[in-house]
């Protein structure tokens, strides 16, 4: 088999967060009281917990980037990645802690209107401008607007993953919602493998199985790790799982054990090991 390498692209996920709100309206609408409370993968969220961490992700986009209200200054200084995840879970603990006297009624109200408006904003923003933020789990100093927006519809489709796994809904594994959550994740690998050194010129190929799959192939060019989207023909290691397994790993919702026993691989298996440490999400 040759190999069949693209360069990544930007990816376009404007247009899609006004239909994937509407599917998680349309599920939270058919909960009964007592699924608002059922356990998440997400720590010690519950699904109200959740859904009270999406408004207050879409709030404070929009008080910040549309409406120009600054955020209060963090508690601490943020000097690095370290303490910059310390900052954001301590705003998100805050808020979840506070929406606990918040009816499951309000919260979806509040989120119907605001996810609303948050998607018409997120679809607003040049593709091509500089981001008020950068993707940090990407590696990324400076990002343009279409990869913060990407940013952003992974935390949405992965946080309505996690209630419709709760739930016991299906999961939105399609080619049109799910594609372009991999396509953007697959790029944590940017960081994480950073200062991970190795033989030049190996190759870790990356199969995420199903339609709604792809291949990306992680190559050693010089000091560095490039990613590109398809199949390399002489892999040093091959990693294959599920569609299932992948969003549960990139978005730190599957312990390294489990990841072990539902992740296929051949060949070296240090390569293995450190794909999963992969994640798309700010830990």
């Amino acid at each position: 088999m040759g190999s069949s390498l693209q360069p990544l692209t930007s990816v376009d996920t404007s247009a899609l967060f006004s239909p994937l709100h509407d599917e998680l309206i349309h599920l939270l609408s058919g909960l009964r009281h007592t699924d608002w409370a059922l356990p998440t993968v997400a720590g010690s969220w519950r699904v109200r917990d959740v859904v009270a961490h999406l408004i207050d992700g879409q709030m404070r986009r929009l008080s910040i980037q549309r409406d120009g209200v600054g955020p209060p200054a963090p508690r601490n200084p943020v000097e690095d990645y370290e303490s910059l995840v310390a900052h954001l879970n301590d705003l998100n603990d805050e808020w979840v802690q506070a929406m606990r006297r918040v009816s499951e009624r309000q919260l979806l109200t509040l989120l119907e209107r605001v996810g609303s408006e948050y998607a018409d904003f997120m679809a607003s923003l040049d593709p091509d401008g500089i981001a008020l933020f950068p993707v940090a789990w990407a590696g990324e100093a400076e990002s343009k607007n279409w990869m913060d927006v990407g940013r952003d519809y992974t935390e949405l489709w992965h946080h309505q993953a996690q209630i419709r796994q709760a739930v016991g809904a299906q999961v939105l594994i399609t080619r049109e919602f799910f594609f372009p959550v991999l396509d953007l994740g697959i790029r944590g690998v940017h960081r994480s493998w950073s200062d991970f050194e190795y033989e030049p010129d190996a190759v870790l190929l990356v199969e995420v199985e199903g339609e709604a799959g792809g291949e990306w192939s992680l190559l050693r060019e010089g000091r560095r790790w490039v990613i590109y989207r398809g199949t390399h023909a002489k892999p040093t290691t091959s990693v294959s799982m599920s569609a299932d397994t992948a969003w549960r790993l990139l978005f730190n919702a599957l312990d390294p054990s489990g990841a072990e026993e539902e992740i296929e691989y051949s060949g070296e298996r240090e390569l293995f090991l450190r794909f999963l440490g992969v994640r798309s999400v700010m830990v």
